[in-house]
C-alpha cells in the first residue's frame, strides 16, 4: 500500500498549524509573559517614537523655565537647567535599552563559549571556572566601578564593564546544562562515529542549551540596565550631560523636595523596564520549561497541605508520635523536666 505524497504534505502542514496554535494558546494563557512583553513593547515604542511627541531636544536649555512642574508645555516638568524632563527620560530609556541589549548579546555569546568549553574539556574547566569564581568574589557593582575607574567613563566602557561582570553567571548555567548533555547517549554515538569536538559543541550541545540561555539573558538585561543607572548615578557611568536615567536621578536628588518630578519619572521608567524584563523572563521560563512551573506548583501545594494539616491537628505533628509529649512537664508522659532530659 503506497502513501500519496500530497496527503503526507497536507498532514505535515496540519501538524505544524496545530503546533503553532498550541504555542499561541500557551502564550495567551501565560500572564507574566504577556504582561511583561506588553510593558517592554510600550517602553521600546515610547523610546523610539518619543522624540516625535516632544519639540524639545535632550540638551536644550531654557533658564527661564527651570524647575517648573508638569504642565501642558512640559508633561514631565523641567529640570534645574530648564531642560524638558520627558525628552530626557525618553532619550535616557533609549540609552539604557541599547546598553542592556549590547551587554546581553556580548555576555551571552562569551558565556555560552566559556560554559561549553568548561563542560567539554576538564583542563579548561579548572582554569575558566576559577576565573569565574574570582569574579564572583567581588560585588558586581564594586567590580564595575573599579573597571570604569581604570578605563574611564564612556558608553563603550560601560558595556565592557557590565559584560565582564555578567559572563560568569551565564557561563555557570551553560556549564551545568552542558555537563548533563555531554553524558547523553547521542553524544557518545557522535564520538563513536568520529565527530569532531567543534561539531559536537556547536551543532549538538549548543542548541540544547539555548532554553536556559534565553531565560537568563532577560535577567542579565534587567540587571545591566539597573547597574548602568547605578554607575551613572555615582558618576562612573554615562558621562553628563548625556540623558542617562542615572544622571537624571543624580541631578534630581538635590532638589527632591522642591522638584519631585526630576526623580519620580526617571525612577518610574527604570522600574517599568526592570519589572517588564523580570516578568517577561519568568513567563519565558514557564513557557520553555513547563516542568519547572509544575514543580513549583507541587512544592507550594505541598507546603499549603502541610500547613492545613498542622492547623487541623491543633499545632501537633501527626507524623511524630512523641510530638504531644516532647515538651510536657508531666513525668508520667515522659516529658522533659530537667534541662531538656526525660526522667523515668
Amino acid at each position: 500500500m503506497s502513501v500519496h505524497p500530497v496527503s503526507v504534505s497536507n498532514a505535515a502542514k496540519t501538524y505544524r498549524a496545530e503546533r503553532r496554535q498550541a504555542l499561541l494558546r500557551r502564550i495567551a494563557h501565560n500572564r507574566m509573559l504577556t504582561i511583561g512583553g506588553s510593558v517592554l513593547l510600550a517602553v521600546v515604542l515610547l523610546s523610539l517614537l518619543g522624540p516625535l511627541l516632544t519639540p524639545y531636544g535632550p540638551l536644550q536649555i531654557d533658564p527661564v523655565s527651570r524647575l517648573r512642574g508638569p504642565s501642558a508645555a512640559h508633561w514631565f516638568g523641567t529640570d534645574n537647567f530648564g531642560r524638558d524632563v520627558m525628552t530626557r527620560v525618553v532619550y535616557g530609556a533609549r540609552i539604557s535599552l541599547l546598553v542592556g541589549a549590547a551587554v546581553t548579546l556580548i555576555a551571552s555569546l562569551v558565556g555560552l563559549a566559556v560554559g561549553l568549553l568548561s563542560a567539554y574539556y576538564s583542563i579548561l574547566d579548572h582554569i575558566l571556572m576559577r576565573i569565574c569564581d574570582g569574579l564572583f568574589a567581588f560585588p558586581s557593582l564594586l567590580l564595575a566601578i573599579a573597571i570604569m575607574a581604570a578605563m574611564g567613563p564612556k558608553p563603550s566602557n560601560v558595556v565592557i564593564a557590565l559584560s565582564i561582570i555578567s559572563v560568569p553567571s551565564i557561563a555557570r548555567i551553560i556549564r551545568s546544562r552542558a555537563l548533563v548533555i555531554r553524558e547523553q547517549t547521542y553524544i557518545e554515538a557522535l564520538r563513536a562515529q568520529g565527530a569532531g569536538a567543534g561539531r559536537i559543541l556547536w551543532l549538538h550541545m549548543a542548541p540544547n542549551t539555548l532554553s536556559p540561555l534565553i531565560v537568563q539573558s532577560t535577567f542579565i538585561f534587567a540587571a545591566s540596565i539597573l547597574t548602568e543607572a547605578s554607575l551613572s548615578f555615582l558618576g562612573a557611568g554615562i558621562p553628563a550631560p548625556s540623558p542617562s536615567l542615572g544622571n537624571m536621578l543624580y541631578d534630581g536628588k538635590t532638589v527632591i523636595y522642591n522638584a519631585w518630578w526630576m526623580t519620580v519619572f526617571p525612577g518610574a521608567f527604570i522600574l517599568l523596564i526592570v519589572l517588564g524584563l523580570n516578568l517577561f523572563g519568568d513567563g519565558l521560563r514557564d513557557l520553555l520549561d513547563p516542568h519547572a512551573k509544575r514543580r513549583k506548583k507541587v512544592a507550594f501545594g505541598g507546603l499549603g497541605w502541610s500547613r492545613r494539616k498542622l492547623r487541623e491537628s491543633g499545632g501537633k505533628n501527626e507524623t511524630d508520635p512523641q510530638s504531644d509529649t516532647a515538651f510536657s512537664n508531666d513525668p508520667t508522659k515522659g516529658g522533659a523536666t530537667d534541662g531538656g532530659k526525660a526522667t523515668s
